[in-house]
């Protein structure tokens, strides 16, 4: 029986960062991927776990029956996160090419974007930009956006800890998320612009996220993150992901990187994609 974790904020930070890999390069065999996903069945069988995240967008079957009502539109929630994960964690849209396994660990592992770019687009940068001992974001990478809101009456802030308070430890959660290209053109989306956020109607609203990236995909699901790749995550989240991809300069990622209210400084890692259906929700479309 798996011992339930009961620290929200020290699961929630544990997702997002996952453990440590031992180079920023190294990839393991399929064999540990599968080995991965075993362990994950076999410590959410018979547990109660709901649908669990990222999965693949454009599938709609699942067969997991738990439900639980879908979070209100995130225009009436507070906007509590902004993080980032290199290559995309949601497989589906325009984001199609598998990355690979990467380390095993949710670090360079993922999905990229399945179009082209251009030569001028691809030019190296000087500099490292959001830097960590995993590697840098660098100009062709995907990057997938997590604009978290909640119910709870909070300010945003740092880690899905900034979700939950005193008040309310079970609020309804509900992630918009928008998976960019990172080029080196000064015409692209500038990051920061896209991570702006105000309080308008009385709520937290990141202002700037894309509206013409197509209708968002909405499902039920779980938090993300690598420290889940071998178990569930408890937490039932409403997500609504965008199928097309949007190009951002990667001057203004390096920026945001720098300093922003979410003390996000670098890339997180990728949970692998839950392709168990007995862990999936089915999409209604």
């Amino acid at each position: 029986m798996k011992t339930t974790k009961l620290c929200i904020l020290a699961l929630a930070v544990s997702a997002s960062f996952g453990a440590m890999a031992k180079s920023a390069h190294e990839t393991v065999s399929d064999k540990v991927i599968a080995e991965q996903r075993q362990e994950l069945a076999e410590n959410t069988e018979g547990e109660g776990f709901g649908p669990q995240s990222p999965r693949d967008i454009d599938s709609a079957a699942g067969n997991n029956t738990l439900t639980f009502n879908a979070a209100p539109k995130y225009t009436e929630m507070n906007l509590c996160n902004i993080h980032f994960h290199k290559n995309a964690e949601h497989k589906g849209g325009e984001f199609t090419k598998y990355a690979g396994n990467g380390d095993g660990h949710g670090y360079q592992s993922g999905f990229k974007y399945s179009g082209q770019l251009t030569a001028a687009e691809l030019a190296p940068v000087k500099g490292e930009i959001c830097p960590s001992k995993h590697g840098d974001v660098q100009p062709g990478d995907t990057i997938e956006v997590h604009y978290v809101h909640t119910t709870a009456q909070v300010e945003p802030g740092e880690t899905l800890g900034a979700c939950f308070n005193d008040a309310n430890k079970n609020p309804q959660l509900r992630v918009e998320t928008q998976v960019y290209v990172v080029v080196n053109d000064t015409t692209a989306l500038d990051f920061e612009e896209l991570n702006e956020h105000e309080k308008k109607d009385g709520v937290h609203q990141a202002i700037n996220i894309p509206n013409n990236t197509g209708k968002p995909i909405q499902y039920a699901g779980s938090t993300t993150g690598p420290g889940y790749n071998e178990e569930g995550s408890p937490f039932q989240v409403t997500w609504s992901v965008r199928p097309k991809i949007a190009k951002v300069n990667i001057a203004t990622v390096g920026e945001w990187c720098e300093g922003n209210d979410f003390d996000e400084d670098h890339a997180h890692g990728v949970r692998n994609l839950v392709i168990n259906k007995d862990l999936l929700s089915e999409i209604e479309k």
